[in-house]
């Protein structure tokens, strides 16, 4: 990078034929360049300028290397006003991992909007289960929910998103609504196996009651639909069953009641990104932040 650098002094200085003129133009002051050029050859092996008092001149050397480095110092500068332009216009692949069930019932349209908010972006998202490798796999973020375990990724705080209870009014009707969290053990509790307490809070007051049912899985969209086929009561974000609360497939329960917050996170192997990804981390926090708990 400094032979770069030191080459686009000489270029100025070459096509000014100055050394007071290309100091104005580069902002380096004069014996800066002076220095610079002089280590430059030193470097080379060979004279570069023949000073004078009144002028400057390239030497033969100097002609044959001015008009080497104008190409190489040109390109760079066009790369530069390239990669502008991508932070202004973003474009390119985004390779993202998502959550399979939240990315299907929420974010499918935030994608959708933000892929017409920038329509140089193209898409590829790995929709299963399993935690990538972001250092190993070609993946620019991963959306993850949940608190995280300790690792070298990059974490970004989306959101936290609001947990409360939930079920049809099928099920109320046929199993009476539970006024109280402790009366959760004798409904019907839809969620994943390793979940055998609930955690809720009411202000300051918080519970852990056991619960279970029927049906343990491993997918939010499965519970959910079940929830909506009235066998049991989930335990979700508000987001996640928003359309089902709608369509009054479902309702709130326990209403005064809060199950601890969801977090979303986005990870990167790195702190430096690319515009694309900078853009779509930006642009979930702006919107998924709109409905992040307190």
């Amino acid at each position: 990078m400094e032979l770069l650098n030191d080459m686009a002094l000489f270029v100025e200085v070459a096509h000014t034929r100055s050394f007071s003129r290309a100091a104005d133009v580069t902002g380096v002051p004069n014996s800066t360049l002076s220095r610079r050029i002089s280590a430059l050859e030193k470097a080379i092996g060979l004279r570069l300028l023949h000073r004078t008092t009144r002028k400057v001149e390239l030497t033969e050397a100097g002609q044959l290397y001015y008009e080497r480095c104008r190409r190489i110092v040109e390109e760079a500068r066009l790369a530069h006003e390239q990669l502008r332009e991508m932070q202004a216009q973003p474009s390119g692949v985004l390779r993202a991992s998502l959550p399979v069930d939240f990315a299907t019932i929420y974010m499918a349209p935030l994608i959708a909007e933000f892929a017409a908010r920038y329509p140089g972006i193209t898409f590829d998202f790995d929709l299963t289960p399993r935690r990538v490798d972001l250092v190993a796999e070609p993946f620019d973020v991963a959306i993850r929910m949940g608190e995280l375990s300790d690792s070298n990724l990059v974490a970004r705080l989306l959101a936290r998103l609001s947990v409360r209870a939930y079920a049809s009014p099928g099920y109320l009707k046929r199993f009476g609504e539970p006024r109280h969290p402790s009366e959760l053990e004798q409904h019907e509790c839809l969620g994943f196996s390793r979940a055998g307490k609930w955690a809720l809070q009411r202000g300051k007051e918080a519970v852990e009651v056991p619960v279970g049912g029927r049906f343990q899985v491993n997918s939010v969209g499965m519970f959910r639909r079940l929830a909506t086929l009235d066998q049991g009561i989930v335990l979700l974000p508000e987001e996640i069953v928003a359309e089902d609360v709608a369509a009054q497939r479902l309702r709130p329960i326990l209403t005064d009641w809060l199950g601890r917050s969801t977090p979303v996170y986005a990870l990167t192997e790195t702190r430096l990104l690319p515009a694309k990804t900078q853009r779509f981390i930006e642009f979930l926090q702006e919107r998924l932040g709109q409905h992040a708990a307190a």
